[in-house]
């Protein structure tokens, strides 16, 4: 395998030397920075020129979310890092269950604090890495692999194809073949640092997935405007930034936000409280009905335009 994979990579671009960075080791400081800098500042027009699919990838994602499904992240190394790391997120962010989007690296928790790199080459790991976790219809995978060809991530996202879930891939190569009935290509070019994906590479994806979860979270309403108001305030940072949400939308002060709150249980709730003339029971249901979304929740106290004479 070694020769034919060493031919493989020499064709991949995330593999190619990059002649605008070949002489790092000779430039003083400042000009390495800028020149790491110019190479990151190309990572903005892939993420745009792949905006189609992984909106296609949002719409899978938001679909799965409201057929009770979950959003499934699945990678090796810095690929399975970032995934982990924005499933983690969405919990505070959004106030969804930690279950609601997963991130499944090779190597398993470990993995975050100390690289496993071989079990990468295990596509058997990773099937059963997704088997275990019951994956199903209703959930959308995810497989994250800036190079393509990880076997890890590929044997989780076939085993979520004979699973019948909806799939996708992520990768940071044009024209290569992967599993996945959506894929989103970051062509963001050779790495400043040959072959070290963990620069544009990483940061491309980690944008792209920073874009599915947050307009998933907006589809299914989970945000209000550009406000986190499903956020749940686990911090003092956050619980003042909940309270902080209220007084702008309500033109409450500062104690009678907290009051509210205290009273609504969470910020949506509070807010619909407040802005409808609700109590708490009323409010909830009345969100149940509307499917979480706030707006929705408010127009029913629009009666519209009046009927002509």
């Amino acid at each position: 395998m070694g020769e034919k994979l060493l031919s493989e990579l020499s064709r991949l671009i995330t593999e190619s030397r990059n002649p605008e960075t070949e002489f790092l080791d000779q430039l003083d400081t400042l000009s390495l920075l800028q020149r790491l800098n110019d190479q990151d500042a190309q990572v903005p027009a892939a993420l745009r020129a792949a905006l189609a699919d992984i909106a296609k990838v949002t719409e899978m994602a938001a679909g799965s979310f409201r057929a009770g499904g979950r959003l499934i992240y699945v990678g090796a190394g810095t690929s399975g890092r970032l995934g982990v790391l924005d499933a983690a997120e969405c919990p505070p962010t959004f106030g969804t269950d930690p279950s609601q989007v997963l991130g499944i690296i090779a190597g398993g928790p470990p993995a975050l604090l100390l690289s496993q790199e071989g079990l990468e080459d295990r596509p058997e790991l990773g099937a059963s890495d997704l088997s275990a976790v019951n994956a199903g219809p209703a959930d959308t995978v995810v497989g994250i692999s800036a190079s393509h060809r990880t076997p890890y991530t590929i044997g989780a996202v076939e085993e979520a194809r004979r699973r019948g879930c909806r799939t996708a891939f992520i990768t940071c190569n044009p024209d290569v073949q992967v599993p996945g009935e959506a894929v989103i290509r970051l062509v963001v070019g050779p790495e400043a640092l040959t072959g070290s994906t963990r620069l544009k590479s990483g940061s491309a994806q980690k944008m792209a997935l920073n874009m599915i979860s947050t307009a998933a979270m907006v589809l299914t309403g989970r945000v209000y405007g550009n406000l986190m108001v499903d956020m749940v305030p686990w911090s003092e940072k956050l619980e003042e930034r909940g309270r902080g949400l209220i007084m702008t939308l309500t033109g409450l002060d500062y104690e009678r936000a907290k009051e509210l709150l205290s009273e609504g249980g969470n910020v949506k709730t509070s807010l619909l409280m407040q802005m409808a003339g609700l109590d708490r029971e009323a409010a909830e249901s009345r969100l149940a009905k509307a499917g979480g979304f706030l707006r929705k929740a408010l127009e029913e106290d629009d009666p519209g335009p009046s009927a002509p004479d």
